[in-house]
């Protein structure tokens, strides 16, 4: 191994890695453009927050056809993918990314829920 082998990771230049990270950064981009967009356009921070708080519901049933979009998904991939692979390794590791994300979908809904009141 050389001197500069360590600077190089291989997986920070995977490709699927690299595109990847750009959704990432895309993804925050554009919630950071939005936000200042919405501050602008309401006059302060305050304002934005109130409107916000005031679009909640609005927002809920979004996450919810979100959620609902990609339990659609999943089911499909799912589908697939016990096709492919029938062990019983494979349904336990499907089962416990599924209750993974049940838990964290629960979890960011309550934390929402708690922070509004």
């Amino acid at each position: 191994m050389t001197g500069r082998a360590w600077l190089r990771p291989a997986w920070l230049f995977n490709r699927r890695a690299g595109i990847a990270l750009l959704w990432g950064v895309l993804i925050i981009g554009v919630a950071v453009i939005a936000n200042v967009a919405g501050i602008h356009i309401v006059g302060s921070i305050d304002g934005w927050e109130r409107w916000l708080h005031a679009h909640s519901a609005y927002f809920l049933a979004w996450r919810l056809v979100l959620y609902a979009a990609t339990a659609y998904g999943w089911w499909w991939v799912r589908q697939r993918l016990r096709q492919r692979e029938p062990t019983a390794e494979t349904h336990q590791r499907l089962l416990r990314v599924e209750i993974a994300a049940v838990v964290t979908v629960v979890l960011l809904e309550g934390s929402q829920w708690l922070g509004h009141g």
